[in-house]
């Protein structure tokens, strides 16, 4: 089976516009969620979120960023990060092949704000005013098709569309393209940026969303037995992976092994997960096969755990069956608790904290915290933990709208040192 480095991080997150700060601030324990200031929503039932820690308009050529909807914007700077942090150039100073290079970006929702926007300018302004650039910026593959066109990949470009699944379907995906012969590199992630107010409203019409508008910072809280509800995040996440003789070849530091993925599907809801947690063991489980890895080697999942009342006691006896005895030894935490939700970029970035954590040999804590449900059968982590030297894997879990469900596998198997000098 072919060994598939990760060589590359980007992510511009709620707490942080680069890899390394995201990092700092998840292992930390620090706390990305805040009141909106917007004056659309005041008048909302929920008016809190997740945002960037940074405007993406910042990080951008002013020309450029006009043309790109906030979620290609934010995908195309993380992107870019992970291209120039795995040590690829641009241009004539890129080693890498085309015709070997692919694209796995993610979103669940797309380019919903130029949506949106160009349709207020339609009915405010008339026909005539809408910009010709809306179809460009609304399409959910234009965050992986333009970071194609800036690091010249033609091995094949993809937008898996999953909701909440959706990034780790791009790492399975990407994943699959090397293994095929498709592709020696491939840029793979996700992004999502809807916090506006018709998704606010509409999540919190469907009761899914928290509604601690007094006390926003403690509103996402996996596990603890008063959650009442997940937190709208935005942002972007992506990593560059590689076969192992591609990275030894070019001299390339190596973070850790995307040793294999886990799809499955509930058919049992559009909305609900099956409350038997089947098909979310059943990803996890698949995972394992296709990665090499046994039940044993796993030492730390980066869980689902959206806060939700009903998913995360559900998926805590996932994680139990999928593992069985050896779920003993595991060390649970969810990065949401700081981030948010970010629906299709959720996976990516988990899928980084998941690899960072085995990089480290050290956990984030699962935040807020303040009365665990009871009789968990997992241990989870309310504050930093340490893990075990050694070999080490961990699963990150991404399941979404429509009973989609990811599991990704990733080991500390190749590692040449930590985060970047």
């Amino acid at each position: 089976m072919t060994d598939i480095v990760i060589t590359g991080f980007g992510a511009f997150t709620p707490l942080g516009a680069d890899a390394p700060t995201t990092w700092e601030g998840l292992i930390s324990g620090r706390n990305g969620v805040s009141t909106l200031t917007q004056d659309w929503a005041a008048e909302l039932p929920v008016r809190f979120a997740a945002q960037t820690a940074e405007e993406p308009t910042e990080h951008l050529d002013r020309v450029a960023a006009r043309r790109l909807d906030r979620s290609a914007q934010l995908s195309l700077i993380a992107g870019l990060e992970a291209w120039q942090d795995a040590g690829f150039g641009f241009d004539d100073d890129n080693p890498v092949d085309p015709e070997r290079l692919g694209v796995t970006c993610a979103s669940g929702i797309g380019g919903l704000q130029s949506l949106l926007g160009q349709w207020d300018v339609q009915k405010e302004k008339g026909p005539r005013r809408v910009s010709p650039l809306t179809v460009p910026m609304l399409m959910a593959n234009a965050p992986a098709a333009n970071l194609a066109l800036k690091i010249g990949a033609r091995a094949g470009v993809h937008t898996p569309v999953s909701a909440c699944a959706s990034s780790n379907e791009a790492i399975s995906l990407a994943v699959d393209m090397i293994r095929l012969g498709r592709a020696d590199v491939v840029v793979a992630g996700g992004t999502e940026a809807v916090i506006h107010p018709l998704p606010l409203n509409a999540f919190a019409q469907m009761n899914a969303l928290s509604r601690r508008n007094d006390d926003p910072e403690h509103a996402s809280r996996p596990w603890d037995v008063d959650r009442d509800g997940f937190v709208l995040g935005e942002g972007a996440c992506l990593m560059v992976l590689e076969t192992l003789e591609h990275a030894t070849a070019r001299g390339a530091r190596i973070y850790g092994t995307l040793a294999g993925a886990g799809i499955s599907a509930d058919s049992y809801d559009i909305v609900q997960p099956d409350p038997s947690g089947h098909g979310q063991s059943s990803a996890m489980v698949r995972a394992l096969q296709n990665s090499g890895v046994s039940a044993a080697d796993i030492k730390h999942v980066n869980a689902h755990g959206t806060s939700t009342p009903a998913g995360d006691v559900t998926e805590a006896h996932s994680i139990r069956r999928a593992l069985g005895d050896a779920a003993d030894e595991v060390i649970v935490t969810s990065t949401k608790s700081m981030t948010g939700h970010l629906l299709g970029g959720a996976g990516a970035l988990e899928t980084f904290a998941t690899a960072m954590a085995l990089n480290a040999r050290r956990v984030p804590p699962t935040i807020n915290i303040e009365h665990i449900e009871p009789d968990l059968p997992i241990d989870v982590a309310t504050t930093p933990r340490d893990l075990p030297g050694g070999d080490l894997a961990g699963i990150n879990n991404s399941f979404g709208f429509g009973g989609h469900n990811v599991a990704v596998v990733v080991t500390n198997q190749h590692q040449s040192r930590g985060l970047r000098d």
